[in-house]
């Protein structure tokens, strides 16, 4: 799946859209990738003589990731996306630097009406950076 697949299932567009391509997906899970251009602006203060990216950033693409997983293969109501509402378990293993690319594992564990749980993992040259536990329900948008 490319980047136009991707804009036509969720509303994310440059400069807040994290995931390149979908290398995998099923009912269950998703495998996307995003590459850190050295040139991102946030590197500008995050930090300037040590650039990393921010760990939120790291929790974005796997919402993302999440978000398409979801608009992919679930029913959910016209005019609805779906929102991160909880956000559980998140433990952060290793710093990502410009240049890398992110591994998004996301895999959706469970679903409860409008409500949607996924756990899931971003790793860089197979070594997990961050793990974490989310949840997403269905939002009408406005």
């Amino acid at each position: 799946m490319n980047r136009t697949d991707i804009e036509a299932l969720i509303p994310h567009r440059d400069p807040f859209l994290w995931i390149d391509e979908v290398v995998e997906i099923d009912d269950q899970r998703i495998h996307a990738k995003k590459k850190i251009e050295e040139e991102l602006d946030v590197f500008r203060g995050h930090y300037p003589h040590f650039p990393i990216l921010p760990g939120v950033l790291q929790l974005e693409a796997a919402f993302q990731a999440g978000a398409i997983l979801i608009a992919k293969t679930q029913q959910v109501g016209e005019g609805q996306v779906p929102v991160v509402t909880r956000v559980n378990n998140t433990k952060f293993r290793a710093m990502v630097k410009p240049g890398d690319t992110l591994d998004i594992e996301v895999e959706l564990t469970e679903r409860v009406s409008n409500a949607f749980f996924l756990k899931g993992k971003v790793s860089v040259d197979g070594k997990v950076t961050v793990r974490l536990e989310f949840a997403c329900a269905a939002a009408k948008v406005e």
